[in-house]
């Protein structure tokens, strides 16, 4: 293991411990597994080809939920450390990894404040997690001060535009105000601010984007109940508005036209970003 020392970060403070606490909470709520093993989990694969991991390389998986990106990670050969805010996700994350002949290590860390030292990863990536630290800047720092001089660092998130990234503006309404400096999640697929975010650290950066196709829906009703039932933030939207039965059927009606839209004969393209890109 790499033995130098953590760079000190800033001390948390307690609106910020209290933040994450709700964050934690948020990821626990719903079946956040289910939305990986059903719906996004083959993006991992998409991540971690991306970023050519190879047999024997360290990797660190940031915000890695049920670890759809670690596991893939470890099957290329990885020696792979899947970290996250919310230990709730790892206990279906290890019995999703042993289904699949999978080894690696399970740590609980803040992707803003990562208990690792400078440089001490091969690759170090996220795949539809980082995007939802709520100040951008300190984990975009974080993701590219863990990684090795030379190594890759790749991200992979929701586009603003794209179906997710519509979503949460049309839950935005109906969610309370968040607090002062977080950011929006879904700005992390915009080029421009993920260039602002990682520019200044990585030679080489790419950005593209893609779709995934989603067939899980037969009609919109179905998509509002699976994410009502299942996705944590959906979930905690709701709970907000629960004492009013007007904004819940308001809410309904939105998620249902969003689906609307973008589900043709059974069929959603889902879009997402892919960087990658090798440190300084």
């Amino acid at each position: 293991m790499n033995t130098q020392t953590i760079t000190p970060q800033p001390t948390a403070t307690g609106a910020d411990r209290a933040l994450k606490a709700k964050h934690r909470a948020m990821w626990a709520m719903g079946d956040y597994h289910r939305v990986a093993a059903e719906l996004v989990g083959d993006l991992g694969a998409v991540l971690v080809d991306a970023c050519g991991v190879r047999p024997g390389d360290r990797v660190l998986d940031v915000a890695a939920g049920s670890g759809s990106a670690a596991i893939r990670a470890a099957l290329a050969g990885g020696r792979v450390v899947a970290s996250d805010l919310t230990p709730e996700l790892f206990g279906p994350g290890q019995a999703w990894a042993a289904q699949h002949g999978a080894e690696l290590d399970w740590q609980q860390a803040d992707a803003e404040d990562l208990p690792f030292p400078d440089g001490d990863f091969d690759t170090v990536l996220s795949c539809l997690g980082v995007m939802f630290a709520p100040h951008h800047r300190s984990a975009a720092d974080e993701l590219t001060r863990v990684c090795r001089p030379g190594g890759t660092v790749g991200v992979l998130n929701w586009t603003p535009e794209g179906f997710i990234g519509q979503m949460f503006a049309t839950m935005k309404p109906y969610a309370p105000a968040p607090p002062p400096g977080a950011q929006p999640p879904p700005l992390w697929g915009s080029e421009e601010h993920v260039r602002g975010l990682l520019g200044d650290h990585l030679d080489e950066l790419t950005t593209r984007r893609a779709t995934l196709r989603v067939d899980q829906f037969a009609d919109p009703a179905a998509f509002v109940d699976y994410f009502k039932t299942n996705y944590g933030p959906t979930i905690a939207v709701y709970r907000s508005i629960s004492g009013e039965p007007e904004s819940v059927a308001a809410l309904d009606r939105a998620l249902t036209e969003l689906a609307f839209r973008f589900l043709q004969d059974g069929v959603m393209e889902w879009e997402y970003l892919l960087v990658t890109g090798r440190r300084r």
